[in-house]
């Protein structure tokens, strides 16, 4: 029996709040208490105020009332561990669709999380491997966490940092925004040591530390993190536009292509076209049109197409054809 009785309430809230009706007897065996207590427990939650609507009849039942004012969400062990590891997983692979409000979401989350949970959380984090399918590299959700908390709380930022060709530094920076791409993490911030705008991928961070100094936020040069990053991206590295036309419709091509490529545009009933620019080798963007399932036809660039044609004949005789 439950003798704890915020412990209960906390119980029993977090029961209602999974929508459904809960007949009485049922709450009480949940809760291993009498009938009698679970009347007195709705009671007590309704002065706090959470609307819980009780129904008549034998069993007589009980639910929360949808669309009304709601204290806040309380969620029992389970359902906290649940979601951080969730949330972990996404972001540690950077999968397509999970974006930065998913990092600040669990940077709230661990915050507030008791350390007993903390814990468990972390050791059911080491001992899995999700099998993924993204092309980047995968990060440690406490960089992430670290990173989005830096960024909300406009808190300086100290890390160490390893550059393209393998040079190693020591950067302290004020972090503006979490950008994902998709396959990629980047941090864009104001890097303190070269007084300028910087992007970093974060697979490339470690140690990252929260100083607990605070700064004023600066005014990016571009309008938004992205098109920071985009423009920053196109400097860096040497980009193409390309032209790839699917025999099926735009919606189907679009379910299975990046967001990063582009957005196929229609052209017919069951034809569209897909242009973009990237700074990916024509071999991985081969590749890449190949798996998608569908017949296609590559306009430019002239690179792209004879990629294309040697993936072609490389498979052909793979097949032993």
């Amino acid at each position: 029996m439950t003798t704890d009785t915020p412990a209960r309430l906390l119980q029993l809230l977090s029961l209602l709040q999974t929508p459904r009706e809960w007949p009485g007897g049922e709450l009480a065996e949940r809760l291993r208490v009498s009938r009698r207590t679970v009347r007195r427990d709705i009671d007590r939650l309704r002065e706090l105020g959470y609307p819980v609507q009780a129904t008549m009849g034998a069993e007589g039942g009980y639910r929360l009332v949808a669309g009304k004012a709601m204290p806040p969400l309380v969620l029992d062990d389970e359902e906290a561990v649940a979601i951080a590891v969730g949330l972990r997983a996404g972001a540690g692979h950077a999968l397509e669709g999970v974006d930065e409000a998913s990092v600040r979401a669990l940077a709230k989350l661990e915050q507030v999380l008791p350390s007993r949970l903390r814990h468990r959380v972390s050791t059911l984090q080491a001992a899995t491997t999700p099998l993924t399918s993204g092309d980047g590299a995968s990060i440690a959700p406490e960089t992430l966490i670290v990173m989005a908390s830096t960024v909300a709380g406009r808190e300086r930022l100290r890390f160490a940092y390893r550059a393209g060709d393998g040079t190693e530094s020591r950067r302290l920076a004020e972090p503006y925004r979490l950008v994902s791409t998709g396959r990629r993490w980047y941090l864009v911030a104001y890097d303190l040591d070269r007084a300028d705008w910087r992007t970093f991928r974060v697979d490339r961070v470690s140690e990252p530390f929260a100083t607990g100094a605070r700064f004023a936020p600066r005014e990016l040069p571009t309008g938004s993190a992205a098109e920071y990053l985009r423009r920053s991206m196109q400097r860096g590295q040497q980009s193409y536009d390309f032209e790839v036309t699917f025999a099926a419709p735009a919606e189907a091509v679009a379910a299975r292509v990046p967001s990063w490529l582009g957005v196929p545009e229609p052209l017919g009933a069951d034809t569209c076209r897909l242009r973009g620019r990237t700074g990916d080798a024509v071999e991985w963007l081969a590749a890449r049109l190949a798996l998608l399932g569908f017949d296609f036809t590559v306009r430019e660039p002239a690179e792209l197409v004879e990629c294309v044609r040697e993936l072609g004949g490389r498979l052909a005789r793979a097949a032993g054809g």
